[in-house]
């Protein structure tokens, strides 16, 4: 017991590490990196959008290799690439260097974030890996709350470059060490070398568990990244001011962790496919309450809609492990989550105009795409392929 929360603590830093300074660096350090290089706020957004979609590209590659060599070379490596990209960042004067260390950032987070971290602890622990991924989220989850306050803090003493060199000598000072002081693995031969009726070859469920699994990550990882941008708007557009705007949206971020609790608590006992319904059907019935209470009920939709997005994050991990198993984890993980990274790279502009367009009732929107993944998710049915049976 001592040794799993050892290794959930160690992992999870270096989570909150990889979050805060790369998915979450942009919200505090793009504007004055724009002003600084003489390029367009957008362009830098658009850098920070095609790094997302390098991430997809790579993620596949990189599960695979986990699945290989275990995480800690994985994790390694993604620490000196971290280090490098915002180092690039801290020496970028125009927009090619700017693209060019972005690019950086991007392999980084394609082979260093959750994705990579879930491998890694299925590639320890195998179907036991549930309790400690909902335990990284736990701790991954505070990266914006820790991250932001101290990018600015950087920012404001020593300028977005010493910023972005700071967080580069935080992963080669305590990131890479944590990394380097997960546990080693034996390699083993890529999945399609196991003979077919071995007991460690995996059991197909029907193919359509996956691409039912990439569409519910991708839409509800869309609704998440848009209402991380536009939230403020949201709540402004149904008649709330900037105070109350954020007040409301401060809750989304408690939410999340008080999702996170009550998957490790109590959920974890059922099958994950329950705790997923769960967490898709919140978002929608959140739009329903604002949508017939008004801007009174925000608050309760922000409480929803954060549980529903705390909870779907360890879905991301389990659901996967559930149908498939442990073994080529990090490889079918990263196909099947590559959609979700390029639903994220769009989709803060996508629903940006829906919003421009018709303020508060773009929420329809997010909570039909919502639903529909609800939908999809009682299409599929616990005891398929290698999940345990508990019934539907």
């Amino acid at each position: 017991m001592r040794s799993n929360t050892s290794l959930v603590l160690r992992l999870g830093t270096a989570q909150t590490l990889a979050w805060a300074s790369s998915y979450y660096l942009p919200a505090i350090l793009a504007r004055p990196m724009a002003e600084a290089t003489g390029v367009p706020l957008a362009s830098v957004w658009l850098a920070f959008s095609l790094a997302l979609l390098l991430s997809a590209a790579i993620g596949p590659s990189a599960g695979r290799r986990i699945d290989r060599l275990g995480g800690r070379p994985v994790l390694m490596a993604t620490s000196g690439l971290f280090a490098l990209g915002l180092g690039l960042l801290a020496l970028a004067q125009g927009p090619v260097s700017l693209y060019l260390a972005w690019t950086v950032v991007g392999l980084a987070m394609g082979a260093g974030l959750y994705e990579a971290a879930f491998a890694t602890l299925v590639r320890l622990q195998g179907r036991d890996a549930r309790g400690a991924i909902t335990g990284i989220t736990l701790l991954a989850g505070l990266a914006s709350t820790v991250g932001w306050p101290l990018s600015a803090w950087m920012e404001a003493q020593f300028g977005w470059r010493g910023a972005c060199l700071g967080w580069a000598a935080l992963h080669l000072l305590l990131g890479l060490p944590l990394n380097a002081s997960l546990p080693r693995t034996e390699a083993l031969p890529p999945p399609e070398a196991l003979a077919p009726h071995s007991a460690a070859a995996p059991s197909e469920p029907p193919r359509h568990v996956a691409w039912v699994l990439a569409y519910v990550f991708a839409a509800t990882w869309f609704v998440s990244s848009a209402l991380a941008a536009h939230l403020p708007d949201l709540l402004m557009a149904s008649g709330l001011s900037l105070a109350g705007a954020l007040a409301v949206g401060a809750l989304v971020g408690p939410a999340q962790v008080a999702g996170r609790l009550l998957e490790f608590g109590g959920l974890r006992r059922f099958h994950p496919l329950w705790s997923a319904r769960l967490a898709a059907a919140l978002h929608p019935v959140g739009v329903l309450v604002w949508m017939a209470l008004g801007a009174a009920a925000a608050p309760v939709f922000a409480l929803l809609h954060g549980m529903g997005n705390g909870m779907l994050t360890i879905a991301k991990g389990t659901l996967p492990l559930a149908f498939y198993g442990p073994v080529g984890y990090g490889r079918r993980q990263g196909w099947i989550v590559a959609p979700s990274r390029i639903a994220q790279a769009f989709s803060p502009l996508a629903f940006g105009t829906l919003v421009e367009r018709w303020g508060a009732g773009a929420l329809w929107v997010s909570g039909a795409i919502v639903a529909s993944a609800l939908a999809c998710l009682w299409c599929l049915r616990t005891g398929t392929g290698n999940s345990p049976s508990t019934g539907a």
